[in-house]
């Protein structure tokens, strides 16, 4: 009886430390989760012309692999694919979009709007999150829910709203950057 008391402490001492070893892992994967996050500050902002174009968009990533693959995602209009973990976009030199994890923010899947005040000095933030609202009054992110099939990101043909403006327009106010050195 003795032998068996003993054996099956053993074993509950296993399981809990089992148990231990298993949190622990899932615990350290949900950080490192949170880890690839990115941190954004107004210095992350720059010329809009700085940065690579696809079609009216800007698209920006620190990581030049990382930066292809959202490049290929967006002029490819890739469905039901993520944007990397650090992407900005811009189509008007005042609001941007950036990608962080799902978790930071998982009612936009990870993206971050923000409403920019620009000035040849440099950027200034005025308003970001989920709730950051655009030129036109309205929140951010209901204009991009229905591009829900395209990570939320918004172009001709992805289900938003069209932006009021024409190409020409667009083009004049990201040319209008102040932030971009005069020519």
């Amino acid at each position: 009886m003795r032998r068996l008391i003993t054996f099956v402490a053993r074993i509950s001492g296993l399981g809990c430390m089992r148990a231990a070893v298993v949190a622990a892992l899932g615990l350290s994967m949900a950080s490192n989760l949170y880890a690839a996050d990115i941190t954004v500050s107004e210095s992350s902002f720059s010329c809009i012309q700085d940065w690579t174009k696809v079609r009216n968009t800007y698209i920006k990533h620190a990581d030049p692999e990382k930066l292809k693959e959202a490049v290929r995602i967006f002029k490819n209009s890739v469905q039901d694919k993520e944007y990397p973990v650090g992407t900005f976009l811009q189509l008007l030199p005042n609001e941007a979009m950036v990608k962080h994890s799902r978790q930071t923010f998982p009612r936009t899947n990870g993206w971050e709007f923000f409403d920019l005040d620009l000035s040849a000095q440099g950027t200034k933030i005025k308003t970001r999150g989920e709730q950051t609202v655009n030129f036109q009054g309205v929140k951010c992110f209901s204009c991009h829910q229905p591009a829900v099939n395209y990570d939320f990101v918004c172009e001709k043909g992805h289900g938003c709203a069209p932006v009021p403006l024409d190409d020409q327009k667009i083009a004049e106010l990201q040319a209008a950057d102040p932030r971009c050195p005069k020519q």
